[in-house]
């Protein structure tokens, strides 16, 4: 598969089926995603691997603003957790902020492996979404998170159970402009 067919064919699947992922797939699934740039090298982002009671437990207690993303999580064989190590992307070795977006290169980095996770799990057909709204600090307190590090998304995974199309795409024109 080329990067363009997994750039241009990955969907968010949203239905699973029951097939679970072996350990040997997740490990090179997040072996690849550690490839994902990231702030001065810094590779904050961690991963947390979830299933069973626990899994459960976030689908039903940490989705009440959005209860569909419980049903996408509850379908899903596997949830991974996406984390990031506090305080080290955006910063200077003194605490210092190095730009004006402050602490944001760390949702940057974290889009970046989290995409780049979701890309390395396609090409081996297993299917995602990337969630955000859910009870982070619920969620974070179920997982034991531990302090030093934030949740940021949830990445429900598993072999795909649906096909969906592609949404329909804004043209270039609409998206790229020069000065």
């Amino acid at each position: 598969m080329t990067a363009k067919e997994c750039i241009m064919g990955r969907r968010s699947i949203r239905q699973f089926t029951d097939q679970p992922i072996s350990e040997d797939i997740l490990t090179q699934i997040v072996e690849e995603a550690s490839f994902a740039p990231s702030w001065k090298h810094t590779q904050i982002t961690r991963y947390i691997a979830v299933t069973g009671d626990v899994k459960d437990k976030i689908a039903s207690e940490c989705t009440d603003s959005y209860p569909n993303n419980g049903k996408i999580i509850s379908s899903a064989p596997m949830l991974i957790a996406v984390t990031v190590i506090k305080n080290r992307s955006g910063y200077e070795r003194d605490g210092s902020f190095t730009t004006s977006k402050g602490s944001g290169w760390q949702m940057f980095d974290a889009g970046i492996a989290s995409q780049t996770f979701c890309l390395a799990a396609y090409e081996k057909g297993i299917g995602s979404v990337i969630l955000g709204i859910f009870d982070e600090a619920k969620a974070s307190a179920i997982l034991e998170v531990p302090e030093d590090r934030e949740l940021i998304a949830l990445i429900p995974i598993g072999y795909p159970a649906e096909e969906p199309v592609a949404p329909k795409r804004k043209p270039v024109t609409d998206l790229l402009s020069y000065k």
